[in-house]
């Protein structure tokens, strides 16, 4: 059997290796169904789904020996928004590769993963319907300026959210 599928194109920046680097991440639940919980008057209130969402990205740092820093997050009703710091000790190789904790631990990519599939199995083992859109947005911040433009924006993220492009309502 010959299957002669195309190839997928990479979303990844070719001239970046993904560690040692600020990013801006979005990744939104499938269909951009409303798992997380409500924004009522400006507030996100979290759902079951939703404060175990917060306690995975909470805990991210700690699982990933401090490999990570994520200083600011929001989970809204059907997204999160994250801004993720991979550390740079030069413990990584050009791939994006931790030297130290085995293939893949320190990058973005295992950080998004490590999230999500926590996630997952909380709902798979609580019986919760619930899936994730298979990709994810990353943007690399060049600057300040650009950090203190994404910081603000997800802070005022819920207090926006009948704004926000991935509005839907009930």
């Amino acid at each position: 059997m010959n299957c002669n599928f195309p190839q997928r194109k990479s979303p990844r920046a070719h001239w970046h290796d993904y560690t040692g680097a600020d990013y801006f991440v979005t990744f939104c639940t499938k269909n951009r169904e409303l798992y997380f919980g409500d924004v009522v008057n400006g507030i996100m209130e979290l759902s079951e789904i939703g404060r175990w969402t917060v306690m995975q990205i909470e805990q991210t740092e700690s699982i990933r020996h401090n490999e990570v820093e994520i200083p600011l997050f929001v989970v809204m009703p059907n997204h999160v928004h994250l801004i993720v710091v991979c550390a740079n000790d030069n413990l990584a190789d050009a791939c994006g590769a931790s030297l130290r904790f085995g293939p893949q631990s320190g990058n973005l990519p295992s950080v998004v993963r490590g999230i999500k599939s926590a996630v997952t199995k909380y709902a798979i083992e609580h019986d919760i319907p619930f899936a994730w859109q298979s990709r994810y947005y990353d943007h690399i911040i060049r600057n300040q300026l650009e950090m203190n433009r994404i910081a603000e924006y997800i802070e005022n993220n819920p207090m926006r959210w009948e704004l926000d492009k991935f509005y839907k309502n009930r």
